[in-house]
């Protein structure tokens, strides 16, 4: 159900209240999402319309988690949350399971896959079974899968992604951006860890040859970098932290061409409020404002693309995130079943209109 009154937060916290008016009088959006969700007692890939209301595509009986469009044609790809045995193909328009794929022998999902720009490639990140170096676990090593859609998605080409864990990967101009996780937090081979390895890889998508890469300074080395954003004017990244709750650390960064990573910086207190984890990342439409979602710390803080703190506004347990086709808009969901509309200005930030009731919604949110 809307709102009907908006108010917009600053930075510091002050409200500026807009007129009330309903869901309809703001926005008709005509447009699309995909998403994942716990649905019943089972998993489910699913669409939310213009009117935020969620409607179930391809049932799951695993957790799901990153889900992409093809850029040609309906089919979209659920692939199974780390550590993930299975990807699903689904019809975005009609529904139902088209297909479904495996990861590579003695490997498992990151949770995450891209489409190529034609659509006639399908990439994975996938994550060789760990091993223990005695007091040291380590998380696996990564590599890239290129598979063949009009193959039924079978592996044609296979690289290194050039450090441990990958979690995210996006294309980026003529590069593809690997975020290597490196030690994921809140598993056991984080256990008594402060240095996770993580860092960011810039890869030739024809070849997998190197072509950059990003490395964290090291007093920021505990953190875990994880999801990506990116359009024509650069790439951002989300981290997460192994450290406890009430470190003030930055949790995002700005993506260089050759993979140097910059800091985008808040008041202290508003970063603490992070907790350490960020679930997602997005950029809006005229690629003005970063969002990024944290489901620890129960809210969506936003960003001028410039490194300017805008605001945050609170959503329990919100973690999927995307941008709508107006500018400095953005939709986000959480675990109980709510779906947020998010307008930013340089002025403050926020929520335009809600609908509650929905399913638990899992951790991303794609537009279509």
């Amino acid at each position: 159900m809307p709102i009907t009154r908006r108010s917009l937060l600053t930075a510091t916290g002050a409200a500026l209240l807009l007129p009330r008016q309903g869901f309809a009088a703001v926005h008709a959006l005509d447009e699309g999402w995909l998403t994942t969700a716990r649905v019943g007692d089972g998993f489910a890939a699913l669409s939310v319309g213009g009117e935020l209301s969620a409607t179930p595509r391809v049932p799951s009986p695993a957790r799901l988690h990153g889900i992409v469009a093809s850029p040609r044609g309906p089919l979209a790809v659920a692939v199974g949350r780390r550590p993930g045995h299975v990807a699903l193909v689904f019809d975005r328009d009609k529904g139902g399971q088209v297909g479904e794929f495996a990861p590579g022998a003695g490997r498992v999902f990151s949770g995450h896959g891209r489409f190529s720009p034609d659509g006639t490639v399908f990439l994975t990140n996938e994550i060789e079974r760990g091993v223990d170096e005695g007091a040291k676990r380590a998380m696996g090593r990564g590599m890239l899968a290129a598979r063949s859609v009009a193959g039924d998605f079978a592996i044609a080409a296979e690289w290194p992604t050039g450090g441990d864990g990958p979690h995210d990967l996006m294309r980026a101009g003529p590069v593809l951006v690997i975020a290597n996780g490196g030690i994921e937090p809140n598993t056991p081979e984080a256990r008594d860890a402060d240095v996770t390895g993580s860092t960011i890889t810039l890869l030739d998508p024809a070849t997998g040859a190197l072509r950059g890469e990003g490395v964290l300074s090291a007093d920021l080395a505990s953190l875990s970098l994880r999801h990506l954003a990116s359009d024509d004017r650069g790439t951002v990244v989300a981290a997460q932290d192994l450290l406890k709750d009430g470190v003030a650390r930055p949790l995002l960064f700005a993506i260089a061409a050759n993979g140097a990573l910059t800091p985008f910086d808040a008041p202290e207190n508003e970063l603490r409020a992070l907790r350490g984890y960020v679930g997602s990342v997005a950029l809006d439409r005229s690629g003005a404002f970063v969002a990024c979602a944290t489901p620890r710390g129960g809210r969506v803080a936003v960003w001028q693309r410039d490194g300017h703190y805008v605001g945050a506004v609170p959503l329990v347990d919100g973690c999927g995130l995307a941008g709508t086709r107006t500018p400095g808009q953005f939709i986000a969901t959480s675990g109980y079943g709510e779906v947020i509309l998010l307008a930013a200005t340089a002025e403050g930030l926020g929520v335009v209109a809600r609908r509650t009731g929905g399913p638990q919604f899992d951790n991303h949110v794609v537009q279509v």
